[in-house]
C-alpha cells in the first residue's frame, strides 16, 4: 500500500480507537509542551521541569503517559534517567499540527 493510499481505505475500527487515543495524548498542552522540549535532545525530568518551570511530579506524570502511548523514550545512564521522543513520527506529528494551525 503506497502512502497516499493509507488514508482511502477504511482501517478496522479497532485501529480507529487507537488513532483516536493518540490524539487525544496529544491533546495535553503539558505534553506537547514536554515533547518540544526534548524534540532535539534527551532530558532529564530534572531538567524538563526546569525548563518548563513546572514541578517535577507533573513533569513525571506526562512523561508516564507519554512513554504509555510510545511516544518518547527512556534511556537509563545509572541513576539518571533521560527521555527523548520515541522515533521522527513523533516529530512529525507535532511539526505536522503546528504547519497545520500556522497556515
Amino acid at each position: 500500500m503506497e502512502n497516499n493510499d493509507k488514508i482511502n481505505e477504511m482501517p478496522d475500527l479497532e485501529v480507529l480507537f487507537e488513532l483516536a487515543d493518540l490524539f487525544k495524548v496529544f491533546g495535553d498542552s503539558t505534553r506537547i509542551r514536554i515533547m518540544f522540549t526534548i524534540s532535539d535532545n534527551e532530558m532529564s525530568v530534572l531538567n524538563i521541569a526546569e525548563s518548563l518551570n513546572m514541578e517535577q511530579s507533573t513533569i513525571s506524570h506526562q512523561l508516564r503517559v507519554l512513554r504509555q502511548n510510545k511516544l518518547v523514550r527512556v534511556r537509563r545512564d545509572g541513576k539518571q534517567i533521560y527521555y527523548s521522543l520515541d522515533d521522527d513520527h513523533v516529530k512529525k506529528i507535532i511539526e505536522m499540527g503546528l504547519d497545520h494551525i500556522l497556515e
